[in-house]
Protein backbone atom coordinates (compact mmCIF):
# COMPACT_ATOMS: atom_id res chain seq x y z
CA UNK A 1 0.00 0.00 0.00
CA UNK A 2 2.74 2.27 0.17
CA UNK A 3 2.63 2.86 -3.59
CA UNK A 4 -0.90 3.75 -3.84
CA UNK A 5 -1.48 5.84 0.03
CA UNK A 6 1.75 7.22 0.88
CA UNK A 7 2.19 10.59 1.43
CA UNK A 8 3.90 12.39 -1.54
CA UNK A 9 7.61 12.37 -1.19
CA UNK A 10 10.13 15.55 -0.89
CA UNK A 11 12.61 13.96 -3.09
CA UNK A 12 14.56 15.95 -5.31
CA UNK A 13 12.91 19.05 -4.33
CA UNK A 14 14.56 22.25 -2.51
CA UNK A 15 12.11 23.06 0.63
CA UNK A 16 12.04 27.07 0.03
CA UNK A 17 11.75 26.83 -3.52
CA UNK A 18 9.43 24.32 -4.15
CA UNK A 19 7.41 26.31 -1.51
CA UNK A 20 7.34 29.34 -3.79
CA UNK A 21 6.52 27.69 -7.23
CA UNK A 22 3.72 25.73 -5.23
CA UNK A 23 2.37 28.96 -4.11
CA UNK A 24 2.63 30.58 -7.44
CA UNK A 25 0.53 27.85 -9.25
CA UNK A 26 -2.39 28.25 -6.67
CA UNK A 27 -2.41 31.68 -6.53
CA UNK A 28 -2.53 31.68 -10.40
CA UNK A 29 -5.46 29.33 -10.59
CA UNK A 30 -7.36 31.33 -7.89
CA UNK A 31 -6.57 34.99 -9.46
CA UNK A 32 -7.71 33.78 -13.13
CA UNK A 33 -10.94 32.23 -12.32
CA UNK A 34 -11.39 34.86 -9.66
CA UNK A 35 -10.69 37.92 -12.44
CA UNK A 36 -12.12 35.83 -15.58
CA UNK A 37 -15.35 35.16 -13.55
CA UNK A 38 -15.59 39.01 -12.78
CA UNK A 39 -14.41 40.49 -15.84
CA UNK A 40 -14.79 37.75 -18.67
CA UNK A 41 -17.72 36.08 -17.43
CA UNK A 42 -19.61 38.69 -15.83
CA UNK A 43 -20.22 40.98 -18.61
CA UNK A 44 -22.26 37.59 -20.65
CA UNK A 45 -24.24 37.11 -17.39
CA UNK A 46 -27.41 39.13 -18.96
CA UNK A 47 -27.36 36.75 -21.55
CA UNK A 48 -29.01 33.79 -19.69
CA UNK A 49 -32.30 36.20 -19.68
CA UNK A 50 -32.43 36.35 -23.13
CA UNK A 51 -31.05 32.67 -24.21
CA UNK A 52 -30.19 30.49 -21.80
CA UNK A 53 -28.64 28.19 -24.95
CA UNK A 54 -26.95 30.73 -26.37
CA UNK A 55 -25.40 31.91 -22.90
CA UNK A 56 -23.91 28.31 -22.66
CA UNK A 57 -22.39 27.99 -25.71
CA UNK A 58 -20.65 31.31 -25.28
CA UNK A 59 -19.74 30.65 -21.30
CA UNK A 60 -18.64 26.72 -22.22
CA UNK A 61 -16.14 28.51 -24.34
CA UNK A 62 -14.88 31.14 -22.21
CA UNK A 63 -14.56 28.79 -19.51
CA UNK A 64 -12.61 26.46 -21.42
CA UNK A 65 -9.58 28.90 -21.77
CA UNK A 66 -9.02 28.93 -18.11
CA UNK A 67 -9.20 25.02 -17.93
CA UNK A 68 -6.31 25.36 -20.46
CA UNK A 69 -3.62 27.11 -17.89
CA UNK A 70 -3.76 24.71 -15.01
CA UNK A 71 -2.51 21.99 -17.84
CA UNK A 72 0.33 24.98 -19.28
CA UNK A 73 1.45 25.43 -15.67
CA UNK A 74 1.85 21.99 -14.46
CA UNK A 75 3.72 20.65 -18.35
CA UNK A 76 5.46 23.90 -19.20
CA UNK A 77 6.17 25.10 -15.95
CA UNK A 78 6.61 22.28 -13.99
CA UNK A 79 7.76 19.63 -16.44
CA UNK A 80 4.83 16.77 -15.36
CA UNK A 81 4.99 13.96 -17.84
CA UNK A 82 1.53 13.09 -19.43
CA UNK A 83 1.07 9.38 -20.73
CA UNK A 84 -2.17 8.41 -22.20
CA UNK A 85 -2.92 4.72 -23.83
CA UNK A 86 -5.84 3.22 -24.93
CA UNK A 87 -8.60 4.13 -26.90
CA UNK A 88 -8.92 7.49 -26.57
CA UNK A 89 -11.84 9.99 -28.00
CA UNK A 90 -13.54 10.68 -30.97
CA UNK A 91 -13.14 14.33 -30.92
CA UNK A 92 -17.16 16.37 -29.44
CA UNK A 93 -18.82 12.98 -28.74
CA UNK A 94 -20.99 13.24 -26.34
CA UNK A 95 -19.68 10.96 -23.19
CA UNK A 96 -20.15 10.05 -19.45
CA UNK A 97 -16.32 9.95 -18.21
CA UNK A 98 -16.43 7.71 -15.15
CA UNK A 99 -12.66 7.63 -13.25
CA UNK A 100 -11.14 6.24 -10.49
CA UNK A 101 -10.34 9.06 -7.77
CA UNK A 102 -7.23 8.36 -6.46
CA UNK A 103 -6.36 12.15 -5.25
CA UNK A 104 -8.35 15.22 -4.60
CA UNK A 105 -7.08 16.71 -7.94
CA UNK A 106 -7.40 13.88 -10.39
CA UNK A 107 -10.22 16.30 -12.24
CA UNK A 108 -7.76 18.79 -12.64
CA UNK A 109 -5.06 16.17 -13.88
CA UNK A 110 -7.95 14.87 -16.44
CA UNK A 111 -7.44 18.42 -18.22
CA UNK A 112 -4.15 16.93 -20.00
CA UNK A 113 -5.74 14.60 -21.46
CA UNK A 114 -9.05 15.81 -22.68
CA UNK A 115 -7.09 18.77 -23.76
CA UNK A 116 -5.11 16.76 -26.65
CA UNK A 117 -8.22 13.86 -26.95
CA UNK A 118 -11.40 16.11 -26.59
CA UNK A 119 -13.07 19.90 -26.53
CA UNK A 120 -12.29 21.41 -22.96
CA UNK A 121 -15.28 22.93 -23.71
CA UNK A 122 -17.59 19.83 -23.29
CA UNK A 123 -16.40 18.82 -19.86
CA UNK A 124 -19.00 19.14 -16.76
CA UNK A 125 -18.35 17.83 -13.29
CA UNK A 126 -20.57 16.17 -11.17
CA UNK A 127 -18.98 17.56 -7.86
CA UNK A 128 -19.35 18.30 -3.83
CA UNK A 129 -22.08 20.86 -3.44
CA UNK A 130 -19.87 22.85 -0.62
CA UNK A 131 -17.30 23.90 -3.70
CA UNK A 132 -19.61 26.29 -5.24
CA UNK A 133 -19.01 28.97 -2.54
CA UNK A 134 -15.39 29.07 -3.08
CA UNK A 135 -14.40 32.56 -4.50
CA UNK A 136 -13.13 32.56 -7.72
CA UNK A 137 -13.27 28.89 -8.81
CA UNK A 138 -16.78 28.41 -7.48
CA UNK A 139 -18.63 31.15 -9.66
CA UNK A 140 -17.07 29.97 -12.75
CA UNK A 141 -18.14 26.75 -12.08
CA UNK A 142 -21.46 27.70 -11.10
CA UNK A 143 -21.66 29.77 -14.74
CA UNK A 144 -19.79 26.58 -16.46
CA UNK A 145 -23.49 24.63 -14.93
CA UNK A 146 -21.45 22.07 -13.46
CA UNK A 147 -23.16 19.67 -11.35
CA UNK A 148 -23.25 20.11 -7.66
CA UNK A 149 -24.31 17.33 -4.99
CA UNK A 150 -25.00 17.05 -1.67
CA UNK A 151 -24.45 13.02 -1.55
CA UNK A 152 -28.15 12.36 -0.19
CA UNK A 153 -29.74 10.92 -2.88
CA UNK A 154 -33.10 11.98 -2.57
CA UNK A 155 -31.80 15.74 -3.14
CA UNK A 156 -29.32 14.95 -5.70
CA UNK A 157 -31.69 12.49 -8.01
CA UNK A 158 -34.16 15.52 -8.88
CA UNK A 159 -30.94 18.32 -9.31
CA UNK A 160 -29.36 15.60 -11.57
CA UNK A 161 -32.43 14.74 -13.50
CA UNK A 162 -33.41 18.51 -13.94
CA UNK A 163 -29.98 19.52 -15.03
CA UNK A 164 -29.67 16.82 -17.23
CA UNK A 165 -32.91 17.23 -19.33
CA UNK A 166 -31.70 20.64 -19.33
CA UNK A 167 -28.25 19.64 -21.37
CA UNK A 168 -30.31 17.06 -23.80
CA UNK A 169 -33.33 19.90 -24.08
CA UNK A 170 -30.70 22.48 -25.25
CA UNK A 171 -28.34 19.60 -27.32
CA UNK A 172 -25.04 21.49 -26.59
CA UNK A 173 -22.94 18.22 -26.50
CA UNK A 174 -21.51 17.47 -23.09
CA UNK A 175 -18.49 14.88 -21.61
CA UNK A 176 -20.06 14.49 -17.87
CA UNK A 177 -17.16 13.15 -15.37
CA UNK A 178 -18.24 11.30 -12.44
CA UNK A 179 -16.44 9.54 -9.90
CA UNK A 180 -18.70 6.52 -8.66
CA UNK A 181 -16.42 5.65 -5.60
CA UNK A 182 -17.56 8.93 -4.45
CA UNK A 183 -14.19 10.22 -2.67
CA UNK A 184 -10.47 9.69 -2.92
CA UNK A 185 -8.79 6.63 -2.01
CA UNK A 186 -7.36 7.37 1.49
CA UNK A 187 -6.80 5.32 4.50
CA UNK A 188 -9.49 5.70 6.24
CA UNK A 189 -11.79 5.74 2.88
CA UNK A 190 -10.54 2.56 1.99
CA UNK A 191 -11.33 1.01 5.24
CA UNK A 192 -14.77 2.26 4.91
CA UNK A 193 -14.90 0.16 1.54
CA UNK A 194 -13.46 -3.04 3.12
CA UNK A 195 -16.49 -2.76 5.81
CA UNK A 196 -18.63 -2.37 2.77
CA UNK A 197 -16.98 -5.20 0.76
CA UNK A 198 -17.04 -7.91 3.58
CA UNK A 199 -20.88 -6.83 4.42
CA UNK A 200 -21.92 -7.38 1.08
CA UNK A 201 -19.31 -10.55 -0.03
CA UNK A 202 -17.12 -8.95 -2.63
CA UNK A 203 -12.96 -8.89 -2.56
CA UNK A 204 -11.70 -6.25 -1.07
CA UNK A 205 -9.78 -3.32 -3.47
CA UNK A 206 -6.53 -2.12 -2.54
CA UNK A 207 -6.29 0.03 -5.72
CA UNK A 208 -9.84 1.73 -5.84
CA UNK A 209 -12.52 2.20 -3.67
CA UNK A 210 -16.12 0.08 -4.38
CA UNK A 211 -17.82 2.31 -6.56
CA UNK A 212 -21.87 3.46 -5.85
CA UNK A 213 -23.68 2.74 -8.90
CA UNK A 214 -26.89 4.39 -8.14
CA UNK A 215 -25.93 7.67 -9.82
CA UNK A 216 -24.17 6.70 -12.56
CA UNK A 217 -27.04 4.40 -13.75
CA UNK A 218 -29.20 7.05 -12.98
CA UNK A 219 -26.94 9.42 -15.40
CA UNK A 220 -26.37 7.28 -18.09
CA UNK A 221 -30.08 6.20 -18.17
CA UNK A 222 -31.33 9.70 -18.32
CA UNK A 223 -29.00 10.85 -20.95
CA UNK A 224 -29.52 7.66 -23.07
CA UNK A 225 -33.38 7.71 -23.33
CA UNK A 226 -32.66 12.15 -24.18
CA UNK A 227 -30.50 11.15 -27.28
CA UNK A 228 -27.58 12.97 -25.63
CA UNK A 229 -24.96 9.91 -25.10
CA UNK A 230 -22.77 8.49 -27.75
CA UNK A 231 -20.42 6.39 -25.29
CA UNK A 232 -18.71 5.97 -22.28
CA UNK A 233 -15.32 6.53 -21.39
CA UNK A 234 -13.50 4.13 -18.19
CA UNK A 235 -10.69 5.88 -17.62
CA UNK A 236 -7.64 4.89 -15.38
CA UNK A 237 -5.68 7.35 -13.96
CA UNK A 238 -1.97 6.41 -11.65
CA UNK A 239 0.87 8.63 -10.55
CA UNK A 240 3.68 6.78 -10.52
CA UNK A 241 6.12 8.45 -7.93
CA UNK A 242 5.05 11.87 -6.38
CA UNK A 243 1.47 11.38 -5.32
CA UNK A 244 -0.79 14.81 -4.62
CA UNK A 245 -3.71 13.64 -2.11
CA UNK A 246 -4.84 17.00 -1.34
CA UNK A 247 -4.29 20.74 -2.26
CA UNK A 248 -1.89 21.15 0.28
CA UNK A 249 0.57 18.99 -1.46
CA UNK A 250 0.20 21.39 -4.46
CA UNK A 251 1.00 24.31 -2.23
CA UNK A 252 4.08 22.82 -0.97
CA UNK A 253 5.05 22.49 -4.60
CA UNK A 254 4.93 18.05 -4.38
CA UNK A 255 3.24 17.66 -8.20
CA UNK A 256 3.80 14.69 -9.80
CA UNK A 257 6.25 13.87 -11.93
CA UNK A 258 3.83 11.59 -14.42
CA UNK A 259 0.21 11.48 -14.77
CA UNK A 260 -0.65 8.22 -16.61
CA UNK A 261 -4.19 7.69 -18.23
CA UNK A 262 -5.67 4.58 -19.57
CA UNK A 263 -8.69 5.35 -21.79
CA UNK A 264 -11.40 2.20 -22.87
CA UNK A 265 -14.28 3.55 -24.75
CA UNK A 266 -17.54 1.80 -24.91
CA UNK A 267 -20.22 3.21 -27.37
CA UNK A 268 -23.65 3.34 -25.94
CA UNK A 269 -24.78 0.31 -28.18
CA UNK A 270 -22.39 -1.64 -26.51
CA UNK A 271 -24.16 -0.85 -22.75
CA UNK A 272 -26.51 -3.25 -21.15
CA UNK A 273 -29.93 -2.21 -21.25
CA UNK A 274 -31.40 -2.16 -17.87
CA UNK A 275 -30.16 -0.50 -14.96
CA UNK A 276 -29.94 -3.68 -12.80
CA UNK A 277 -26.89 -5.26 -15.81
CA UNK A 278 -25.53 -1.55 -16.04
CA UNK A 279 -24.82 -1.81 -11.92
CA UNK A 280 -23.04 -4.99 -12.75
CA UNK A 281 -21.27 -3.55 -15.98
CA UNK A 282 -20.11 -0.30 -13.91
CA UNK A 283 -18.91 -2.39 -11.30
CA UNK A 284 -16.60 -4.94 -13.87
CA UNK A 285 -14.84 -1.92 -14.89
CA UNK A 286 -13.90 -1.26 -11.33
CA UNK A 287 -12.86 -4.85 -10.96
CA UNK A 288 -10.48 -4.43 -13.67
CA UNK A 289 -9.31 -0.84 -12.63
CA UNK A 290 -7.95 -2.90 -9.27
CA UNK A 291 -6.35 -4.93 -11.30
CA UNK A 292 -5.06 -3.07 -13.91
CA UNK A 293 -3.53 -0.87 -10.84
CA UNK A 294 -1.79 -3.62 -9.41
CA UNK A 295 -0.38 -4.92 -12.30
CA UNK A 296 0.62 -1.28 -13.06
CA UNK A 297 2.30 -0.47 -9.60
CA UNK A 298 3.92 -3.74 -9.62
CA UNK A 299 5.89 -3.44 -12.86
CA UNK A 300 9.67 -1.79 -12.73
CA UNK A 301 8.78 0.76 -14.81
CA UNK A 302 4.97 1.61 -14.24
CA UNK A 303 3.06 1.99 -17.73
CA UNK A 304 -0.27 0.50 -18.55
CA UNK A 305 1.00 -0.07 -22.02
CA UNK A 306 4.71 -0.67 -23.13
CA UNK A 307 4.31 1.29 -26.25
CA UNK A 308 3.17 4.02 -24.73
CA UNK A 309 0.41 4.80 -26.72
CA UNK A 310 -3.16 5.24 -27.77
CA UNK A 311 -4.90 2.86 -30.20
CA UNK A 312 -6.57 6.57 -31.79
CA UNK A 313 -4.59 9.71 -32.29
CA UNK A 314 -5.23 12.62 -30.81
CA UNK A 315 -7.49 15.25 -32.51
CA UNK A 316 -4.57 17.71 -31.83
CA UNK A 317 -0.93 17.57 -32.77
CA UNK A 318 1.86 18.20 -30.19
CA UNK A 319 2.61 21.16 -31.79
CA UNK A 320 -1.13 22.35 -31.51
CA UNK A 321 -0.90 21.55 -27.69
CA UNK A 322 2.01 23.24 -26.93
CA UNK A 323 0.96 26.39 -28.13
CA UNK A 324 -2.07 26.05 -27.04
CA UNK A 325 -0.23 26.18 -23.56
CA UNK A 326 1.88 28.67 -24.22
CA UNK A 327 -0.82 31.51 -25.30
CA UNK A 328 -2.18 30.27 -22.35
CA UNK A 329 0.50 31.00 -20.29
CA UNK A 330 0.89 34.37 -21.93
CA UNK A 331 -2.52 35.22 -22.07
CA UNK A 332 -3.47 34.48 -18.32
CA UNK A 333 -0.56 36.48 -16.86
CA UNK A 334 -1.06 39.08 -18.83
CA UNK A 335 -4.46 38.98 -18.05
CA UNK A 336 -4.04 39.03 -14.56
CA UNK A 337 -1.70 41.84 -14.39
CA UNK A 338 -4.05 44.33 -16.68
CA UNK A 339 -6.75 43.50 -14.09
CA UNK A 340 -4.74 45.01 -10.78
CA UNK A 341 -3.45 47.74 -13.31
CA UNK A 342 -7.37 48.64 -13.76
CA UNK A 343 -8.32 48.31 -10.57
CA UNK A 344 -5.92 50.42 -9.10
CA UNK A 345 -6.01 53.28 -12.20
CA UNK A 346 -9.57 53.11 -12.77
CA UNK A 347 -12.54 54.41 -10.42
CA UNK A 348 -14.99 52.68 -12.82
CA UNK A 349 -13.54 49.44 -12.91
CA UNK A 350 -13.15 49.42 -9.30
CA UNK A 351 -17.00 50.17 -8.97
CA UNK A 352 -17.77 47.57 -11.65
CA UNK A 353 -15.73 44.72 -9.92
CA UNK A 354 -17.29 45.36 -6.48
CA UNK A 355 -20.82 44.67 -8.07
CA UNK A 356 -19.81 41.81 -9.51
CA UNK A 357 -18.55 40.51 -6.37
CA UNK A 358 -21.69 41.35 -4.31
CA UNK A 359 -23.68 39.92 -7.14
CA UNK A 360 -21.98 36.17 -7.13
CA UNK A 361 -22.42 36.60 -3.42
CA UNK A 362 -25.58 37.90 -3.19
CA UNK A 363 -27.23 35.48 -6.09
CA UNK A 364 -25.95 32.04 -4.50
CA UNK A 365 -27.87 33.30 -1.16
CA UNK A 366 -31.28 34.43 -2.84
CA UNK A 367 -31.42 31.72 -5.47
CA UNK A 368 -28.66 29.22 -4.62
CA UNK A 369 -26.56 29.26 -7.48
CA UNK A 370 -26.10 30.87 -11.15
CA UNK A 371 -26.68 27.10 -12.81
CA UNK A 372 -29.98 27.21 -10.76
CA UNK A 373 -30.87 30.76 -12.16
CA UNK A 374 -29.69 29.39 -15.49
CA UNK A 375 -32.80 26.71 -15.51
CA UNK A 376 -35.20 29.07 -14.04
CA UNK A 377 -34.32 31.18 -17.21
CA UNK A 378 -34.83 28.12 -19.43
CA UNK A 379 -38.19 27.00 -18.10
CA UNK A 380 -39.32 30.74 -18.45
CA UNK A 381 -38.69 30.40 -22.37
CA UNK A 382 -40.62 27.43 -22.06
CA UNK A 383 -38.17 24.81 -22.52
CA UNK A 384 -38.87 20.88 -21.80
CA UNK A 385 -35.72 20.57 -19.46
CA UNK A 386 -38.09 23.43 -17.35
CA UNK A 387 -40.36 21.27 -16.34
CA UNK A 388 -38.22 19.11 -14.36
CA UNK A 389 -37.09 22.69 -12.72
CA UNK A 390 -40.25 23.62 -12.02
CA UNK A 391 -40.98 20.09 -10.01
CA UNK A 392 -37.91 20.73 -7.92
CA UNK A 393 -38.46 24.32 -7.32
CA UNK A 394 -42.34 23.17 -6.21
CA UNK A 395 -41.00 20.77 -3.90
CA UNK A 396 -38.34 23.04 -2.19
CA UNK A 397 -41.02 25.56 -1.69
CA UNK A 398 -43.36 22.32 -0.09
CA UNK A 399 -40.15 21.63 1.90
CA UNK A 400 -39.90 25.10 3.02
CA UNK A 401 -43.33 24.86 4.59
CA UNK A 402 -43.51 22.00 6.58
Amino acid sequence: MAATLGSCGNHGYPGMAVSVRGLYFVVTLFLGSFFGSVFMLGPFLPLMLLSPAWYRWLTDRIVATWLTLPVALLELVFKVKVVITGDGFVPGERSVIIMNHRTRLDWMFLWCCLLRYSYLRLEKICLKAALKAVPGFGWAMQVASFIFIHRRWEDDRRHLENMLAYFCDIREPLQLLIFPEGTDLTENTKARSDDFAEKNGLPKYEFVLHPRTTGFTFIVDTLRKGDNLDAIHDITVAYPQNIPQTERHLVLGLFPREIHFHVRRYPVSSLPSSREELQGWCQERWAEKEARLREFYASEHRCFDTSGRSRIPPCKTELRVLLIKAASLLYWSAFIALCFAGLFLYASVRVYFLFMVLFYLGQQKAVGGLELLELACHRHWGGSGGKAAEREEKANTEKKTE
